[in-house]
């Protein structure tokens, strides 16, 4: 038999798959990376050569590719119980992650919904504030707000309270009516975060009693090119949705599972706990599709009735799924267990030492950093220049995506100091390479 290539499999692969968040035209012309295995950090390609994954495969992998943990909990729940409908019966793997999961909050978002992606987890979000509402008599709450240049996902309704032109714009014509506020992107000025309250309150005072939530990114909102905020916004939006009696949706799909330097993002704002929480992306380390939402019990108690129409009555085939949630107790029992908080908060520093020279770099601009995530714009990237860099960086051992003009690094929790300084040397050669070739 013929070993397998990775041209060959590249080609068949853009004859019969249609690849995510890709124009297939361009696909044509730069053909995917066929990728044969992953080990920690490192993915390596049919013919052995590798590539650090500094992008964690899109936000997803925290410890590594093939963790022996997580990899032992799954092969266990396997050989035990793969699936059970969450309809009518339950099982041990769900439970203990909705328990954990609620214990990280202090008991204050004690009910765990399970969905199996980002996006799922926001819809569900929405449409547990707009009916829990409902279900209390104010039906007229039925209007969201978010933020300009945040992104919620790609489904109808994550979608509708997305506002990335790209992903939001040929579906437009479908989508409900959202309220597009300011954002308080550091970017934009000291004074940014004092003008995106101001377009808050405004928005709420418009429209009191007619608004059911606000949605926002805690500190990063990562497609958006990485654009970060202080903690003080998140106080801040906090004391609005109390005062407007609206409901606050902290989206931590890639901000949670420590990214930002905490396990939730929103702790950071020491203001107490959003009304819903959403997961997904790092909570099964990057191994099994699996979201969730987290709510509080008030939320909770308006759906409690026999009344079937006030029930939540969102499913999927696998909610819960329990080798997906073993997979998830096993990452919960790491951060408990080898004080990955702590290990993070040197790795962030080892990052942010190694990149310090970009402070001064006259090529680029706004290196911002938030706990495991790390960010610059490039200052005159021509065009196509995420393609560029991404295509130039497999040549210096990195699998890189940037966010247009934004060079980001997003990485597995395995940096130590040689690490770090590999990582920015090859930043630095890729960046070298593609901006000296567009001159």
């Amino acid at each position: 038999m013929k070993s397998l290539n990775s041209p060959d499999l590249a080609a068949r692969s853009l004859a019969a798959v249609w690849h995510p968040c890709t124009q297939m035209a361009r696909a044509a012309v730069t053909p995917p990376l066929a990728l044969a295995r992953g080990e920690g950090p490192w993915l390596f390609d049919l013919e052995g050569r590798r590539y650090f994954d500094a992008n964690s495969s899109w936000w997803v992998n925290l410890f590594g590719h093939s963790d022996a943990g997580i990899r032992a909990a799954i092969t266990h729940q396997l050989e035990t119980l793969p699936h059970v409908m969450l309809a009518g019966c339950t099982h041990a793997p769900a439970v203990e992650l909705a328990e954990k999961l609620s214990a990280l909050t202090g008991g204050a978002l004690g009910h765990a919904f399970f969905a199996s992606d980002g996006a799922s987890a926001v819809e569900i979000a929405l449409k547990m504030s707009f009916h829990s509402w409902s279900n209390r008599g104010q039906a007229d709450k039925r209007e969201f707000v978010c933020l300009r240049n945040g992104y919620h996902g790609e489904t109808i309704g994550a979608l509708a309270v997305t506002d990335v032109a790209v992903f939001r714009d040929a579906y437009d014509p479908l989508l409900m009516r959202a309220h597009i506020v300011d954002s308080p992107d550091a970017r934009q000025g000291p004074g940014s975060e004092a003008l995106a309250l101001a377009d808050l309150h405004r928005v709420l005072t418009e429209r009191r009693g007619h608004v059911a939530a606000l949605i926002i990114e805690p500190l990063v909102q990562c497609a958006a090119g990485m654009a970060m905020h202080e903690p003080s916004y998140l106080r801040a939006v906090r004391a609005l949705c109390d005062e407007f009696d609206i409901h606050l949706i902290a989206d931590e799909i890639a901000v949670g599972c420590g990214r930002s330097g905490t396990f939730f993002a929103f702790e950071q704002g020491e203001c107490g706990w959003p009304d819903f929480i959403t997961l997904s992306k790092g909570i099964s380390g990057g191994t099994l599709p699996l979201s969730l939402v987290l709510t509080t019990e008030t939320v909770y108690q308006s759906f409690w009735s026999e009344q079937v129409g006030r029930g939540f009555l969102h499913s999927h085939s696998y909610t819960g799924n329990p080798l997906a949630c073993a997979a998830a107790n096993a990452v919960l029992d790491r951060f408990a267990s080898d004080q990955v908080l702590e290990k993070n908060r040197v790795q962030a520093r080892l990052l942010a030492e190694a990149f310090a020279p970009l402070a001064t770099d006259p090529r680029v601009h706004h290196l911002r950093q938030r706990g495991m995530i790390l960010a610059f714009d490039v200052r005159e990237p021509g065009e196509r220049f995420a393609e560029r860099f991404h295509l130039a960086a497999r040549a210096h051992e990195l699998l890189i995506r940037p966010i247009g003009a934004t060079v980001y690094l997003m990485p597995p929790y395995l940096i130590d100091a040689p690490t770090a300084q590999f990582l920015f040397q090859a930043v630095m050669a890729t960046l070298t390479e593609v901006l000296d070739h567009a001159a």
